[in-house]
């Protein structure tokens, strides 16, 4: 079946696929042309935290096992509608606006068209495309897939390529996202009767030393990694005293503190020395954190990413993609058109030269992997 990558992309933008609401309706579509282009197509659903049914897809086409993997996610950050016409797609020039046009609707059709351009009796080793839910917020799809997928898991490729927005550059490790929330208990009182305890008043020492700790991750170049552009992990606060009237003390004051994980980083020497100082304050606290992507640049699945582009040398991104989840199963590279710093914007768009260009990457890597 033959696609045409800037219609693929038209019709999967004019669908919202919100990370709050469902993505059945853009996965129903999906589903449909995945069929008709020759794919074995398992469906995985979860509900999430807010009841909404989640869907996230994986595709094989071909016998055997190994083969290459093409990765993607069907839902997007909300669209801003109040700001601009988020979900009917257009055309200017050399651009296609709309949300998830970068990131990742765009990348994503250019995928299908490169396989629904190969016949399954060309390969000699399996094609698969993924598309999971929920990467914007949970990553929740990537793990069910790679835990629960039988189609994945039972004939797992080799390799595969994280079609995330990286203008068509190879890139062989990403940073991560830790979480660590701090909170202190107060007491709640009018002002005036001065029997409140102030949750703000609490934390303010323990929110002194985590300026410290932001210069330390800044300064010091044992939390830093070269290899990245900036080499500093972000060292983040934000605070939350649950909109507190000023004649009324705090009864409870959440400070939440992120930073970007990267490969030797002293990741963990970070959380540790959060927490230290917090329990120091009898506060509560607690920490999760999504490790970062690292592949070493001379792996085959980068180098064929490099003959594929014509590209002389890897790079590497300050985001995060779903390669974390899959990272323990095959060779990755993440790999996609469009621009980075185009991604959550209000209009959005993806340059129409890289959606063809991409498609013609996959081609050729689906050529040098799978035939």
């Amino acid at each position: 079946m033959k696609l045409d990558v800037i219609q693929l992309t038209k019709d999967i933008v004019s669908i919202s696929s919100v990370s709050h609401q469902s993505n059945a309706t853009v996965s129903d579509l999906l589903e449909e042309t995945l069929k008709k282009c020759e794919f074995e197509v398992e469906r995985l659903q979860f509900i999430d935290q807010s009841g909404e049914s989640k869907v996230s897809l994986v595709a094989k086409k071909g016998e055997g096992k190994g083969g290459f993997g093409l990765f993607s996610h069907s839902d997007t950050v909300p669209g801003d509608e109040w700001a601009w016409d988020a979900f009917s797609p257009a055309i200017e020039d050399d651009r296609l606006i709309g949300r998830g046009s970068c990131d990742m609707k765009g990348p994503l059709a250019a995928t299908i068209v490169a396989g629904a351009s190969v016949n399954s009796s060309q390969l000699g080793k399996p094609l698969f495309i993924v598309i999971t839910a929920d990467e914007e917020i949970s990553g929740m799809g990537a793990r069910q897939v790679a835990e629960e997928s039988v189609l994945f898991n039972s004939f797992r490729p080799a390799h595969g390529v994280i079609a995330e927005p990286t203008q068509l550059t190879p890139v062989y490790a990403h940073k991560g996202g830790a979480r660590i929330v701090v909170t202190a208990y107060g007491r709640s009182a009018h002002t005036s009767t001065d029997q409140g305890i102030s949750a703000n008043f609490l934390i303010a020492p323990f929110l002194a030393e985590m300026v410290e700790v932001a210069e330390l991750c800044k300064t010091d170049k044992s939390f830093m990694n070269h290899e990245f552009d900036p080499p500093t992990n972000g060292f983040n606060m934000i605070l939350d005293d649950g909109g507190c009237k000023p004649n009324v003390t705090a009864a409870k004051t959440v400070c939440t503190l992120g930073f970007r994980p990267m490969p030797d980083d002293r990741s963990q020497d970070v959380i540790a020395m959060v927490t230290e100082k917090a329990e120091k304050y009898n506060f509560e606290v607690t920490s999760s954190q999504g490790q970062p992507f690292y592949i070493s640049p001379e792996t085959e699945i980068v180098q064929t990413g490099l003959k594929a582009t014509g590209i002389s040398k890897p790079s590497t991104v300050p985001f995060g993609t779903d390669a974390f989840s899959f990272q323990d199963s095959l060779q990755l590279v993440v790999l996609g058109p469009g621009n980075i710093e185009q991604a959550h914007t209000v209009g959005e768009y993806i340059e129409i030269s890289q959606l063809f260009e991409a498609v013609k990457v996959y081609q050729q890597m689906i050529e040098i992997l799978c035939m």
